[in-house]
């Protein structure tokens, strides 16, 4: 399944984590590329509204929100969970960006 980012600054926020983070994150992105929506708990899940969040643990509990489009997952929101629920501003955002691309 392809995947792609909402905008650049998704990626830059991969590429600001620290080496091992980012490769935790790298990893589980092969993960949601090779599983698609099959992937599930421990790595992705269900946050509801169409969003799913992907869960990368390690020395900093990280976050990217994402949704399906056909055949492609679409990166909307990178974070850094500092508490144990997301919080419902990055959720709302994710909601936002999803709001603004054409999902078929």
């Amino acid at each position: 399944m392809e995947i792609k980012l909402f905008d650049k600054n998704i990626s830059d926020f991969i590429a600001d984590l620290d080496k091992t983070t980012m490769a935790k994150a790298l990893r589980t992105l092969d993960l949601l590329e090779k599983f698609g929506n099959k992937l599930s708990m421990p790595h992705s899940k269900n946050i509801g509204d169409q969003l799913f969040e992907l869960r990368i643990h390690g020395k900093k509990e990280v976050r990217l929100i994402y949704c399906f489009d056909n055949n492609k997952v679409i990166i909307l929101h990178g974070l850094i969970k500092k508490s144990q629920k997301t919080p419902k501003r990055h959720i709302k955002l994710a909601k936002k960006h999803m709001n603004s691309i054409d999902l078929i």
